[in-house]
Parts: structure tokens; C-alpha cells; sequence
């Protein structure tokens, strides 16, 4: 029997370990931690937590009036947005504890780290290190948030990261968030609707740069509605110490000095991989700056050592890609050839609305020589679209020009993360816009806004009206 040991706990290191046992491994999965890595703990699922509730409260404040629903004095009980957050995240991670066992998976709590090529050690809680033997390795220790080295940040108590922004214990009045990115602006929208007065500040001259720029535009205004300001090209100096708590102290396009002050300040300015203290050398895989290089089959330069998810470089960092890679790795260790394809791979945003995106932009398609159509269709002419936030987002399709295949989805509006496996699959399939079209799709539904783009990229569209000759 093939002995299999994961390096992590995560969304890449729990699936890994769970298909190598399917596959009649026997695995052994290191955690230094807790089960579920980032994302069940301190990233996606508590993050998301926060946004339903904050949904909610908005939803109720905002929209509940004009559609009938009047609750007088809506406010927000943080200690228990907090205590929902923590339950569900609680559940989750449980839950993994009792596949790895409903699957013979042996754990051991510890750090470890290679002492060479494709042999590992673990350090346990009581100080107590020892080599772990394997057949092969499957590295999934994820990433860590990274701090940039701006002066007043390090030791500050009013400088949080997205950890520190989930276990809060008082909803704070004003929060400077740095960094436009999905992280920062995920939190900035949930915490601008419990009433959070929130400013994001952006060095680049704009936000978002993994979605399609038509989708950006919707998000940014609406935010914006929400009350948050934005500031881009205003790249943050230093922070100090203010009346309010905090003084972020900018430098904007023009070259002036702009102080933003705030109880909290957000850095959000991405994340690096979780690799220091691995024994990258000691194990020599090939790295650059702590992310480790990869194929496709998710293999390393040492013969039977794999790495999946936020450490390898070059890839999404996104759970889901992680629990993909995790399955690709598993497969080749037990000899069945498999090969990770990111053109399915979805990204999703879940500011307000949700926005989601796979496959190639316009952008991607020019710089590439590719030919292309675009559809658009609005979810203002979409009748459940309009019952769910008043239609408010849009869904955009590139088709290929010769072939029709569907070569990328990018949607924001109500269910877009939901709606976008749909893209992912015709990529997948290569399907082209007459089997979309051809595909029923309920009505009344959000879904239904999806063939209608397709159908504008046909030029045939419905629901809206022709455009002018």
C-alpha cells in the first residue's frame, strides 16, 4: 500500500488526502493548526458569514420599504453576527475531521518540514521531532497575509488584517481600507452595510484587476452608493497615531499629501505563500520568493513531492483552484495521469452585487490576436434579476468569431457565483453559442439573463430591443 503524507489541512490538503484514500492510499495529514486551512477559518466562510448578514440588514434598510417589508429600527447585534460566523465556520471544520476519519486518514498535530529530498520531520506540540517516511509527498500549507512594509503599520493596534477584521468584538465607526483588491473589498462592503464609514485607498489606478472592467464599473457604483470613497493612485506613506485612532497619511496622483483618518485601518494588500519554515532548501524545490514551481500535473522538481493551492506559484489563489490541484496531485501519486486546466477555473467576488468571471476577457482576447464577439444583456430587463436587488448588474459573453465557442463569462448581479459554473462547464465542453441557446432555461430565473447575453452575441436577442441601424 502506497503511503501518502499532506502537508496541510486546507481546502488543497483535505481533498489530496481524501481522493488518495479513495484511490487506496494510506494517508497520513500533517496540520499545524486547524482542519480547513484559511478558508474555513479566517477567509471565505467566515468572511462570508459576515456578507449575508450585512445583506440582510441592508436589504431590510434599503429595499424593504418599497417592497412592502417595513421593519422599524433594523440594527446590528455584532456580538451575534460574530457568534454566527464562528457556529458555521465550526461546523464546517468538524465536518472535515469526520471524513478524514470516515476515510482512515491519520492526523497528526504538528509542523512539518523536509530535512531532504522528499523526506520530511514534524515538530509536535510538546517540542518532540521525529521523520515521517512516505512514498510520496503532497505539499498544501496555503498562504498567509502579507504586510507591506509601510511605516507605522507593524505592532499597531489599530492596523488589522483580514484575520483581525473577523474577530473584531465592537463594530468600529470609520475603517481606511488599503488595497482594492477582493479581500479589502469583500470586507469593506460588509462592514459598509452594518455602517462602518469606509475609505479604500489604492496605489494602482484601479481596483479589481481580475474582472472584466464593464463589471467593475457596476460594483464601484454601487459601493459607492453604500457611502464608501474611494481614492486610486493614492499610495499610503505611513500611518500614525490620531483622534480618531489611526492617520493614514497618502500621497495622491498630483503629488499632495491626503491624511485619512479612521478607528480601524484594513491592510489588505494580498497574501504570500505559507512556505517559511517548510525546509524549501533542505527539501530542494524550486521556488521563487517562497512559491513553489509546479507542472501541470502538479508535480515539483523532486520525483514524488507535489505542492498544491496558494504555495505554488503562479496560479489563482482561490480555495477551489486548491481543492482541484488537490485531486490532480492525488491522481498522479497513485498513477493515474491527470493534469490541472485553469480555463474552467472561476473567480468569484462577492462585494455587493457578487460578480463572477471565467475564461478569457476582451482584454485577454486582444492581446492574444483572438477574434471575438461580446453579448450583454442587463439584468434590468431580467424579471427575477428585478425582483431580487431591482436589476441591478449585467452578464457579458465572449464568443469565439469563427467557431461561436464560448470563450468567457463575466457576470455581476444577484446568484453571479452561482451562475458562472454554467460558463465553466461550456468552456470545458468547448460548447458553442447555439448549444447554450439551444439549452432551456427556466423562467423566472436569473439564468435566463445568461442565454440572453448569448443571444446578443448572435445578434438575436429577445428581450431587449434591436439595435439602431
Amino acid at each position: 500500500m502506497k503511503k501518502i503524507v499532506v502537508v496541510g489541512g486546507g481546502p488543497g490538503g483535505y481533498v489530496a488526502a481524501i481522493r488518495a484514500a479513495q484511490l487506496g492510499a494510506q494517508v497520513t495529514v500533517v496540520e499545524k493548526q486547524y482542519l480547513g486551512g484559511t478558508c474555513l477559518n479566517i477567509g471565505c466562510i467566515p468572511t462570508k458569514c459576515l456578507l449575508h448578514s450585512a445583506e440582510l440588514l441592508w436589504d431590510i434598510q434599503h429595499q424593504g420599504p418599497a417592497i412592502g417589508i417595513c421593519a422599524d429600527n433594523a440594527r446590528v447585534d455584532f456580538s451575534a453576527v460574530m457568534a454566527h460566523k464562528n457556529e458555521i465556520s465550526k461546523k464546517l471544520t468538524g465536518g472535515i475531521g469526520v471524513l478524514l476519519k470516515a476515510n482512515h486518514i491519520d492526523r497528526i498535530d504538528g509542523t512539518a518540514s523536509f530535512s531532504a529530498p522528499g523526506r520530511l520531520q514534524v515538530k509536535t506540540a510538546d517540542g518532540a521531532v521525529r521523520p515521517l517516511s512516505a512514498d510520496a509527498v503532497i505539499v498544501a500549507v496555503g498562504s498567509v497575509n502579507a504586510q507591506p512594509p509601510i511605516p507605522g503599520l507593524e505592532g499597531n493596534p489599530r492596523c488589522i488584517d483580514s484575520t483581525g477584521a473577523l474577530s473584531l468584538s465592537e463594530l468600529p465607526k470609520s475603517m481606511v481600507v488599503i488595497g482594492g483588491g477582493v479581500i479589502g473589498l469583500e470586507l469593506a462592503c460588509a462592514y459598509a452595510a452594518f455602517g462602518t464609514k469606509i475609505t479604500v485607498v489604492e496605489a494602482m489606478d484601479h481596483m479589481l484587476p481580475m474582472l472584466d472592467g464593464d463589471l467593475t464599473k457596476v460594483g464601484v457604483a454601487h459601493m459607492k452608493k453604500m457611502g464608501m470613497e474611494f481614492h486610486l493612485e493614492c499610495p499610503v506613506q505611513r500611518v500614525e497615531n490620531g483622534p480618531a485612532g489611526a492617520r493614514v497619511v497618502c500621497r495622491d496622483k498630483t503629488g499632495q499629501t491626503v491624511v485619512f483618518e479612521a478607528e480601524k485601518v484594513l491592510v489588505a494588500v494580498g497574501r504570500k505563500a505559507n512556505t517559511a519554515g517548510l525546509g524549501l532548501e533542505a527539501g530542494h524545490l524550486d521556488a521563487q520568493r517562497g512559491h513553489i514551481k509546479v507542472n501541470d500535473k502538479m508535480e515539483t522538481c523532486v520525483p514524488g513531492v507535489y505542492a498544491v493551492g496558494d504555495c505554488v506559484l503562479g496560479y489563482a489563489q482561490l480555495a477551489h483552484t486548491a481543492s482541484a490541484m488537490g485531486e490532480v496531485a492525488a491522481q498522479n501519486c497513485m498513477g493515474i495521469e491527470s493534469h490541472y486546466d485553469e480555463s474552467t477555473n472561476p473567480t468569484c467576488v462577492y462585494i455587493e452585487p457578487e460578480a463572477a468571471s471565467v475564461g478569457l476577457t476582451e482584454e485577454q482576447c486582444k492581446a492574444r490576436g483572438i477574434a471575438y464577439d461580446v453579448g450583454v444583456f442587463p439584468m434590468s430587463a431580467n424579471g427575477k434579476a428585478l425582483i431580487l436587488n431591482g436589476g441591478e448588474g449585467l452578464v457579458k459573453v465572449i464568443v469565439g468569431k469563427q467557431y461561436r465557442e464560448i470563450l468567457g463569462l463575466h457576470i455581476i448581479g444577484p446568484r453571479a457565483t452561482d451562475l458562472i459554473a454554467e460558463g465553466a462547464l461550456a468552456i470545458g465542453m468547448e460548447a458553442t453559442s447555439d448549444e447554450i441557446i439551444a439549452t432551456i432555461h427556466s423562467h423566472p430565473t436569473v439564468t435566463e439573463a445568461l442565454r440572453e447575453a448569448v443571444l446578443s452575441a448572435e445578434g438575436r436577442s429577445i428581450h431587449m430591443p434591436p439595435a439602431r441601424r
